[in-house]
């Protein structure tokens, strides 16, 4: 499941527990992200991981991959907090290869990962 987190108004912000299905992309992430880019024309974009990456259906991440790239050019910032290196990694080359900027985060830094991706802080290029 993934609960929305509440956050300030430029960005959308969620927590993913458990198993995570196409259902929640569609009845939770998917309408706060298409209100946010209507309200800001772009997407700040932060995600906590508190289960593990193979908890999410194949439903789930052909949502996400559809949303990605529905809004390809809307992409501005996304942070993914989780304590997997593996993530923090694949996360971290995302920049190289579409637009915007994508950081992974150690639980730890939740505080910056948010800050960052409200636009209060920058980050050194990877």
């Amino acid at each position: 499941m993934i609960h929305q987190i509440d956050t300030t108004d430029n960005i959308v912000a969620f927590r993913a527990l458990a198993e995570v299905t196409k259902d929640d992309f569609l009845t939770a992430v998917v309408p706060a992200v298409e209100h946010l880019v209507k309200q800001t024309n772009e997407i700040n974009f932060l995600l906590v991981l508190d289960t593990d990456i193979k908890n999410f259906t194949a439903g789930a991440w052909l949502q996400d991959a559809l949303l990605g790239l529905k809004h390809l050019g809307k992409w501005n910032r996304a942070a993914i907090v989780t304590d997997s290196e593996d993530i923090i990694s694949f996360t971290n080359g995302f920049s190289y290869v579409v637009p915007g900027e994508f950081h992974g985060f150690k639980k730890e830094a939740f505080n910056k990962a948010l800050n960052w991706v409200e636009g209060n802080i920058n980050l050194p290029a990877n």
